[in-house]
């Protein structure tokens, strides 16, 4: 039997119109529009695919969005400046700037610019910090996705064991944090694990992080794991086109796996209406409201 599919589509609608609600409710009763600001460096074509993305869909539930778009010659000193303005900006409630930067730009010193209660991304380093020690921080968009797909799929994750493939600061290690936090007994692996296809087989959770196109073939995976796969991979076609894959091969992943998270329409349509609920979170936040349940962890 095909395992069960977690579609990151259906549940990412589901949750905007949740979060157009919450945006309607504290216009309604506070006259508060939450603000999320976009900025974007250079003409990379598939930035500028996100940052149309990302616009539409926050003005689609009722937010303010403000874009940003800068020539890729802007200066250090210019971008920390346009920063710095919309950290003092009221109306602006979630900063987001649009990765990767070119290359003369410091992408930590410009992130860790971020007034770290407006970094909806959750890449600051205070952010990180109160994150890795189990307190109230913007949470990454994508791994806040994988979460609510598990949390939602499972109901508790407490005592399973996840292996997340992968230790990059925007994906892998926020997502070994968050599922400590619910009590998953976790391992983080990589490329270079020894044996890595031993350690992914002793897993009930298993979130791909790689980087890798299907590097994760169906017999790593434990029969009736779940699957959750956050890898982006443009491949050629024998017809001489592209398709998008993940990081795992999904047919033969499929045919083990309890779960899995397909690509695409998995956890990608989650980062986007994750990103939106953060805003939602900071802006509440930053007015002293209790912010609304099951949009963050």
């Amino acid at each position: 039997m095909k395992a069960h599919v977690l579609d990151g589509k259906a549940f990412a609608a589901k949750l905007r119109v949740t979060i157009a609600g919450h945006v309607a409710a504290l216009h309604q009763a506070q006259g508060i529009v939450p603000g999320l600001a976009v900025v974007l460096v250079g003409e990379d074509p598939a930035s500028q695919v996100y940052v149309r993305s990302k616009g539409k869909m926050t003005r689609e539930v009722g937010m303010q969005s403000f874009e940003h778009r800068l020539p890729d010659t802007t200066s250090e000193a210019d971008l920390l400046a346009l920063i710095a303005q919309l950290n003092a900006d009221p109306a602006v409630h979630g900063i987001l700037v649009q990765l990767p930067l070119p290359g003369h730009l410091n992408s930590d010193l410009v992130i860790n610019s971020i007034d770290p209660a407006k970094d909806v991304d959750g890449f600051h380093i205070s952010n990180v910090g109160l994150l890795g020690t189990g307190q109230k921080a913007m949470v990454p968009c994508t791994p806040l996705g994988c979460l609510m797909l598990l949390r939602d799929h499972h109901g508790s994750l407490a005592g399973k064991h996840a292996v997340v493939i992968g230790r990059s600061n925007i994906v892998g290690k926020p997502m070994a944090q968050l599922l400590l936090g619910d009590s998953c007994t976790v391992t983080i692996a990589h490329s270079r694990t020894a044996d890595l296809a031993a350690m992914v087989r002793q897993a009930d959770i298993v979130v791909a992080a790689v980087g890798r196109a299907q590097m994760v073939p169906g017999d790593w995976i434990k029969p009736g794991a779940t699957v959750v796969d956050v890898g982006i991979n443009r491949i050629a076609t024998d017809d001489g086109g592209t398709r998008l894959v993940g990081d795992v091969d999904y047919d033969s992943c499929a045919a083990v796996a309890g779960a899995i998270a397909p690509v695409p329409g998995g956890v990608g349509p989650m980062t986007i209406a994750c990103l939106l609920a953060n805003t939602v979170t900071a802006c509440c936040r930053a007015n002293g409201l209790a912010e609304p349940a099951g949009l963050t962890v």
